[in-house]
Parts: C-alpha cells; structure tokens; sequence
C-alpha cells in the first residue's frame, strides 16, 4: 500500500455537525480546540450556605446547588433567585478579575451521579450587579473574544462535550471533576461567530418554549390544588367553600372514618428468596418502593408463575385503576393508583376498596386531604402505619353523585395536566435530538440537510 493511499485510510472525518443552516453549508468544517486554548480559569469561594442569605447584601453568590436544581442554563441575574453573601462576610480577599462577567462558563465541580457532573451555565446577563462563583464550582472565561455569549452555555450540554466531561471525572460515591481536567476536553467550534449565533438562537428560542410550556403545567397544578381547597370542607367544618349549581342545597357532608369508607387488603409476606429479577412467565410483585416512585423502579422484581400456582394468592392481586398505600415510609406514605399489568401485593403495602357508600372520586381526597393527615404519624423506628391508625382517620363526604361531579372535575383536569406534560416531553425530546443534529461528532461526517 502507498504511503499516499495509507494517508487517505488514516484521515479523520471531517468535523461537521448532521444538520447546518442553510446559509452555513459551505463554511467548511468546524475546529476542535482543548478548552486550555478556548478559556481561561478564575478564582472561587468555598462559602457555604449558611454564609449566603436572600435578603441583603452586595454581592451575590452562585452555589453549585443551585446550578444542579435551579438555574437556567443562560444565567441572567433578572431571572434568577441568587443569594447574597452575608454582609458580616469580608470581601477583602475577593479580587475584581474573578467577578463574573458575561459569556463565563461556571461548573459545578461535584455531584453524586455522572449525568449531573461538571453541570453548567453560561452568565449571559448580569444587569450591573456584583456576582462571585461559589462552593465547588469552576469559573471559565472565554479567550480572545473566540465565542458568542450564548453558545458556550449548548455546546457544554452537547452530547460530545458531556461525554468528555463524564470520562474525565473521578471518583466513587461523589464524583468530582477539576479544572485540570476540563483542560483535556476538546471543543467543537464553528469557523464563523455567525454560526455560533445562530445555533444559540435556535436553541434558546426553543429553552423559552419549553419554559413556557412548564410554566403552563405549574399554572395548572396550582389551579387544582386552589380548586381542591374549595371544593373539600377545611379541617373542622362540614361543608365545602365552592359547590356545583345542582347541589347548592344538597345535605351536609357526613362524616365516616377510613376504615368505615374502605376495605384494605395488605400484602402477602414474601421471602427475598421468592423474587427472581427476570419476567419471563413470571409476576411482578408491588413493593413499597413502587408505590413511592410510581412504578418507575429500575430493579422491579418478579414470582415465578409456578410459585404462585403452589399458593392461593387471588386476594393479593392488585389490577390496573386500583388505589394503593404504602403502610411503611421513611419519607412519608403515598397513594398510587395502579397502572401496571395486574401483580401481586407485598407486605406493607395495602390495596384500598370503596364500599357502598364511598366511590373511586375519593381517590382525589385520599390524595391530598388524606395524604396530609397520616404523614408524620407513623409508628416505631420503620414508620409503620397501623389498621388501628386508620381507623381514626376521619373525612367528609357528601352523597355518591356530588363525589362522582367532583371526580369528574378533578379527572378532566388531570388530564389535561397530564397532556400538557407529554407535550413538554416531546418537547424535551425534540430539543436532545436537535442537539444531537446541531453538534458534530468526531467520529460523524457531513450529511447536508
């Protein structure tokens, strides 16, 4: 083989994302830069929060929490909630050149799982304001004017510069990651500052439509439980603030306790050695865990069909639209209603049956005007809820077809909640995979589209 031949085979791939603007197609391929040449690294504090405070002070501090729970991915200081240093703090120690400026880069330099590490922001507005980067995180300012504010803060969350970023970060049960190692990191920049612009603008019109849409949902889940505190009686009286027109002059609500209301059936005590983590003819059993996470658990469990044929379990089944509670918790007790195939119950948790008098509707109170009367009144070091408990458990309810209106009025919100937040995960998706489209891969050749 010639050496010219063998030159060809070795080249890399052109650095070129899937997807370009029209008006960019023919610019050529990107650079890919160590961050060591793109930014340069300032000073932090290391204050803690009980330095930090909401109320005063004049400069202001970001705390890596608040970039992993709280902050948007552009940072402006008129958007966001930062708190202040605590004015008994001296600032003698804090030099002007590490004040954060616009275009910076911060870091959360800590996190207890690889998807969060090394999370960021980018500061786009700062309004005039003092702002220092805080407790474990990095500081990165941009060199040589080589970006445009705003297209840091996408390129960082591109699934190439995470990927990096995971790779580099070190540790077991906290993973850490320095501005050592984000040095190593290799950026993909475009050629021009235009295109830079114009994938931040893309990218941030779309942030703003799905902040929208989540404000949207948050509108909507502080109207129902608004709607709620009027159309149930508050604690000690009898009757609720808002009724519907046909039953203004129905009677009072009576007054009946859980266990009057409802039949519980609990669990059947499995042995850890019943469960086998594989589907195959086999049933999934109900744990506390999965009423608490809503059967999202990753580690579901099973009982292999032949087990049960051995046993008469029929009474702890649990079929799909039956209410559920968890009888042990140590961060509270929760209802779910059951969404899965049908399963069988384990011990501590309980599957609940309106009787006559009672209908599905109350499942609306069971989960909010119940939920908040049995929190914080378990018993004995596991948190443990008792039948006896239950039994003095008391709620107002009016006749079944006032349950039934209310119900419905509760249901057709709820979906409307629950349409609001699949668009906002489609959303979601539609943001990853046009990242995924807008930023090259090293290993990804051009395909104009």
């Amino acid at each position: 083989m010639s050496s010219k031949a063998a030159g060809k085979q070795d080249a890399k791939p052109a650095l070129t994302p899937k997807l370009r603007f029209p008006e960019f197609r023919n610019a050529g391929a990107w650079t890919s830069k160590p961050m060591s040449k793109v930014y340069s690294f300032k000073g932090n504090n290391s204050l803690s929060r009980d330095k930090l405070n909401y109320e005063r002070g004049t400069v202001k501090n970001i705390h890596y929490g608040d970039i992993h729970t709280k902050f948007a991915t552009l940072f402006d200081i008129t958007k966001e909630t930062a708190p202040f240093i605590n004015p008994s703090e001296s600032l003698d120690g804090f030099r002007p050149e590490n004040n954060c400026v616009e275009g910076d880069m911060i870091f959360a330099d800590a996190s207890e799982n690889l998807e969060d590490i090394g999370k960021s922001i980018e500061v786009v507005r700062l309004n005039g304001e003092r702002v220092v980067s805080g407790q474990h995180t990095i500081l990165a300012r941009p060199n040589d004017d080589i970006l445009v504010v705003g297209f840091g803060a996408y390129l960082f969350k591109s699934r190439h510069v995470r990927t990096q970023i995971q790779k580099e970060s070190q540790g077991s049960k906290v993973l850490g990651i320095s501005a050592t190692r984000l040095t190593k990191i290799n950026l993909p920049i475009p050629g021009t500052k235009a295109e830079q612009q114009k994938i931040a603008e893309c990218l941030t019109t779309l942030d703003e439509v799905i902040a929208a849409q989540s404000q949207k949902i948050d509108a909507l889940k502080t109207h129902k439980k608004g709607l709620m505190q009027q159309l149930f009686p508050r604690e000690g009286e009898t009757l609720p603030r808002l009724r519907f027109p046909e039953f203004q002059d129905a009677p009072e609500w009576v007054m009946a306790t859980l266990t009057e209301l409802f039949d519980f059936q609990d669990g059947f005590s499995f042995k850890s050695t019943d469960f086998t983590s594989s589907s195959g003819d086999a049933t999934q059993v109900i744990r506390i865990t999965d009423i608490n996470n809503r059967n999202k658990n990753a580690d579901k469990v099973y009982v292999s069909n032949a087990f049960l044929e051995s046993a008469n379990l029929r009474k702890y089944y649990a079929e799909q639209g039956d209410l559920l509670l968890s009888l042990t918790g140590a961060a509270g007790f929760n209802f779910f209603i059951w969404d899965g195939t049908p399963a069988l119950l384990n011990q501590r948790t309980t599957k609940i049956t309106p009787r006559d008098d009672a209908n599905v509707a109350l499942i609306h109170l069971l989960e909010s005007l119940v939920h908040e009367k049995i929190n914080g009144r378990g018993e004995g070091q596991n948190n443990n809820l008792s039948r006896e408990f239950l039994s003095t458990v008391i709620l107002h309810l009016p006749k079944s077809l006032e349950q039934q209106r209310i119900a419905d009025c509760l249901t057709s919100l709820d979906d409307l909640i629950t349409a609001q937040g699949a668009k906002l995960s489609a959303l979601k998706t539609h943001k990853k995979g046009l990242m995924q489209q807008l930023f090259p891969s090293p290993i990804e050749t051009s395909s104009q589209i």
